[in-house]
């Protein structure tokens, strides 16, 4: 059986090795496709270059940036729209170009809480990616952005509540922390393999490292520290899409345990 390939989606540089970096090199390693789209900053700053250093690192490809400016950092990418105030239809369509070219198996993105932090580009890439993995699969939906593509699966990255207290021995008690109930997690995955080259990943985001964000927070802890951080990776399953055979050790690998009926996902 194939390796699926992969398609992630995150808000910025940094966020793709933070919260999939392991099923990334996994999947790379194993001969699958695997690619990118960040939606903020623009592709000449010293973020983007960090990002495709990140992502030689992952196997992922060249950077795939739709240009939008963080939220937070108007410099980010001078002259364009903030992610947050584009038209959300034009949003939509250019993530359904990327799907439709590179043609995933499965595509993953950040959880309706935008992940722990909960920054509002990461909540609105999930607000983007949603429809598109959709709407990608509807010929008469976005013409012009390329031929149908369905993907076989979308994946929300997330973390449980029981992940929550070591992570807080990390960041502290100051910052807010957005986890769901570990029930609604259908993937649970260890990439303590690719341990090694996730690491590698987040720390190549050396402004984050440098300014003290997450990526620098992960630079200072002993190896088996960030270990207990970084070597699981967990997943939300969205049920909306067909559901087909899976390939243990993707997202949805042998180990995940199947959403309860009615239990809704994020």
């Amino acid at each position: 059986m194939s390796v699926p390939s992969l398609l992630g989606v995150f808000a910025h540089p940094d966020d793709e090795s933070l919260a999939v970096g392991g099923v990334l090199a996994r999947h790379a390693a194993e001969g699958a496709r695997t690619a990118v789209v960040t939606a903020t900053w623009a592709a000449d700053s010293p973020r983007a270059a960090e990002l495709a250093e990140a992502l030689r690192i992952l196997g992922a490809g060249e950077p795939r940036m739709l240009g939008y400016a963080d939220a937070r950092v108007p410099r980010s990418a001078p002259g364009s729209a903030r992610f947050l105030d584009a038209p959300l239809d034009e949003a939509v369509r250019r993530v359904v170009a990327h799907i439709r070219e590179f043609r995933p198996d499965i595509v993953v993105t950040h959880d309706a809480y935008g992940g722990l932090p909960g920054h509002p580009d990461h909540v609105h890439t999930h607000r983007v990616t949603t429809p598109a993995a959709q709407a990608a699969g509807l010929g008469q939906l976005y013409p012009e952005a390329g031929a149908p593509w369905r993907p076989r699966a979308l994946y929300l990255a997330t973390h449980p509540h029981s992940a929550v207290p070591a992570l807080r021995d990390l960041i502290g008690a100051r910052k807010a922390v957005h986890s769901v109930p570990d029930e609604w997690v259908t993937a649970t995955v260890d990439v303590a393999p690719w341990l090694g080259q996730k690491t590698a990943a987040v720390l190549a985001h050396r402004s984050e490292v440098e300014r003290g964000a997450l990526p620098g927070l992960i630079a200072g802890p002993a190896p088996e520290v960030r270990e207990r951080l970084l070597a699981t990776e967990w997943y939300v399953h969205r049920t909306w899409l067909p559901r087909r055979l899976r390939r243990p050790d993707s997202p949805s690998d042998h180990r995940s345990r199947e959403q309860a009926p009615g239990t809704p996902p994020p």
